[in-house]
């Protein structure tokens, strides 16, 4: 009984310290954000902004707002494209069992290993033929396809455990299956919603592959092409680029705060059966 007050101290320590690790660029990243830029070269630096700006933050507002803003719209788009697609197609699978849902499955899995870049290059040939390079509605679609399989499956599971008894009433009532989809199934399935708008926003606000493939140099482009803009040969804003960085990080982390409940559910969802 003595050496289990021991090995839990233990363990804590060893989390706090992995969890410092794990935090440490990210406190870095603030850091070097109130770093003026002639303590940047300091020798060793500065482990606190004992002379801070708040240059790079004004340098993001008066520079940067047009590049969240694009990424803010392409983040909802894709959101809303992701779940009109694949809220369907997992109710499909899951209820419905359509013939050749395995190999659709095998299918969708599939997808997810594709490399980013070989995507990009398939959609820049076809965007160049329908003029949608360099437009928020092709990167909306791009970033979807990213999202739409791991929606897919994210939904199989979780309506995989809704009671067909549920289904059966609704039928009974004289709902059609869009019916019972749209009243019965998708209300009750909103930790798989937000479990896959969640994951499709972070894919789509921190993509870089398609972003700089098929937006860069146009009049629409993300905050990632915005951070990149400031990187140069002979020219590194990293005060501009770590503020930029803060700034674009804390959409994505109050979101993930505020749905981490729904997520958990979401993702574990359909792992046990009874």
């Amino acid at each position: 009984m003595s050496r289990s007050p021991r090995r839990n101290r233990a363990k804590t320590t060893i989390g706090v310290l992995l969890t410092g690790i794990m935090l440490f660029p990210v406190y870095w990243m603030l850091n070097v954000s109130l770093t003026r830029d002639q303590d940047m070269r300091k020798s060793p630096p500065d482990l606190l902004p004992l002379h801070g700006t708040l240059a790079g933050y004004r340098t993001v507002l008066d520079e940067q707002l047009p590049y969240l803003g694009t990424s803010l719209v392409i983040g909802l788009g894709t959101v809303v494209l992701t779940v009109a697609l694949s809220a369907p197609a997992g109710y499909a699978l899951a209820k419905l069992r359509p013939r050749g849902a395995g190999i659709l499955n095998f299918v969708l899995l599939a997808a997810q290993m594709i490399p980013g870049i070989i995507m990009a290059m398939g959609f820049y040939a076809i965007y160049l033929q329908l003029g949608l390079l360099q437009s928020v509605p092709g990167l909306i679609v791009a970033d979807s396809t990213l999202a739409v399989p791991f929606g897919v499956l994210i939904f199989t599971a979780f309506m995989s455990g809704i009671p067909g008894e549920l289904l059966q009433a609704a039928t009974t009532d004289g709902a059609g299956p869009l019916r019972t989809f749209w009243s019965v199934v998708l209300p009750i399935s909103r930790n798989a919603v937000v479990t896959v708008s969640l994951f499709a926003f972070l894919w789509s606000w921190s993509d870089f592959v398609f972003a700089s493939t098929l937006a860069g140099g146009g009049a629409h482009e993300p905050i990632t092409l915005g951070i990149y803009h400031y990187i140069g040969n002979n020219n590194q804003q990293w005060n501009a680029i770590m503020a930029t960085a803060v700034v674009a990080s804390l959409p994505a982390a109050v979101i993930l705060v505020l749905a981490q409940r729904y997520v958990a559910a979401g993702v574990t969802a359909g792992a046990v059966k009874d």
